[in-house]
């Protein structure tokens, strides 16, 4: 069955979910639309402030009925509404309640995000080489991709397939190079772009966080959108997040923007971690000689400007590219060369300013 068929065949089944105050959900002027992926349906249920508690049993016998009909897909359902949060809890897909709050997540002692003020910063590829330079220092690691928009963690690891989804409804990680895991990319066809208003996409990304089983881990890197939007709010109002590395090329424009994401996160209480300086310089293979393309340590002085630690500096290497489109990040395949010891720099360095990380 194509994906615009499944699509109306879910609405056509919700019209047997009757909704507070009579009628059919189908008909309900608040259903989102309804996306269809290889792996997954999603659709959001937006109410009335004051009105999440109401829709609670509606909510779960969608999700129940779309369950039946499209198989082995993880349905996602989120109900959504205004400020007045329900007094119950939102609920997971599968109907277990979350705790109101910043609450952590089963197995899982230490979060840390990797985030970006703009694009185009390298700040997945980052993210990636952070968490195996982490596991290198003999820590268990995972990663989640909260870049819903535009997930990058597949390519960067190399993860082929969907994620398996076990009886209890709950995800099961890729592995990759040791590391444990999750992208929404991994259940998207070749190209398919992520429409999702703000509300549905928080909403995945709680699932993704918590429905994942993760097992022990040490650290999770979560390697956040770029910019200040709704995932970030969400992530740091729902979980404990021990601290944010945050990277910029050298750039002033670039800075501008890093100096954004580094003021967001006082008004949250998530520590910054440092600054990273990506791109910082490049060396031409053939005379050795350095060219400071995007300027010279803009980050660094940034980074003093700001009060906040340098992490260290990531020269712009072809070989970092190539093999980042390859699927093979440079910590894990070559983990000696001088493009994994500047990550592993900068791990160690993230340690030495937080020891309880390793904990």
């Amino acid at each position: 069955m194509a994906d615009t068929e499944l699509a109306a065949a879910i609405k056509s089944a919700l019209a047997a979910v009757e909704i507070p105050g009579g009628g059919e959900l189908s008909g309900y002027a608040g259903l989102s639309d309804i996306i269809v992926t290889p792996g997954a349906v999603a659709f959001a249920i937006a109410v009335a402030p004051g009105m999440e508690t109401a829709f609670g049993p509606a909510r779960e016998q969608a999700a129940a009925v779309v369950q039946k009909l499209v198989g082995t897909r993880k349905v996602m359902v989120s109900l959504t509404g205004g400020k007045a949060p329900p007094k119950s809890g939102p609920t997971f897909s599968h109907g277990k309640p979350v705790p109101a709050g910043k609450t952590a997540v089963p197995g899982i002692k230490h979060i840390i995000a990797v985030g970006s003020g703009k694009g185009g910063v390298g700040k997945s590829t980052t993210a990636v080489n952070i968490a195996l330079a982490l596991q290198a220092e003999g820590l268990k690691v995972g990663i989640l991709d909260a870049d819903l928009y535009g997930p990058s963690i597949p390519k960067l690891l190399g993860l082929e397939g969907q994620p398996a989804i076990r009886d209890d409804g709950m995800f099961t990680p890729h592995e990759a190079y040791g590391l444990k895991a999750m992208s929404i990319g991994s259940m998207l066809v070749k190209d398919q772009a992520v429409v999702w208003r703000g509300p549905m996409a928080t909403s995945a990304l709680r699932q993704l966080l918590r429905e994942t089983a993760w097992g022990q881990l040490d650290i999770l890197v979560i390697d956040l959108p770029p910019g200040t939007g709704d995932i970030h709010i969400s992530l740091f109002q729902q979980a404990e997040v021990d601290g944010v590395v945050i990277v910029s090329t050298p750039q002033d424009l670039a800075l501008i923007d890093a100096k954004k994401a580094i003021d967001m996160l006082p008004r949250f209480g998530v520590p910054i971690l440092g600054l990273v300086e990506n791109m910082s310089y490049f060396i031409a293979p053939d005379t050795g000689a350095r060219y400071d393309i995007f300027g010279s340590g803009g980050a660094e002085r940034a980074a003093a400007d700001l009060g906040v630690p340098f992490l260290g500096a990531v020269p712009l290497v072809i070989s970092i590219r190539e093999g980042s489109d390859a699927g093979r990040p440079p910590v894990a395949v070559s983990p000696n060369g001088p493009e994994a010891q500047s990550f592993r720099a900068i791990a160690q360095r993230i340690l030495q300013n937080s020891p309880q990380l390793s904990r």
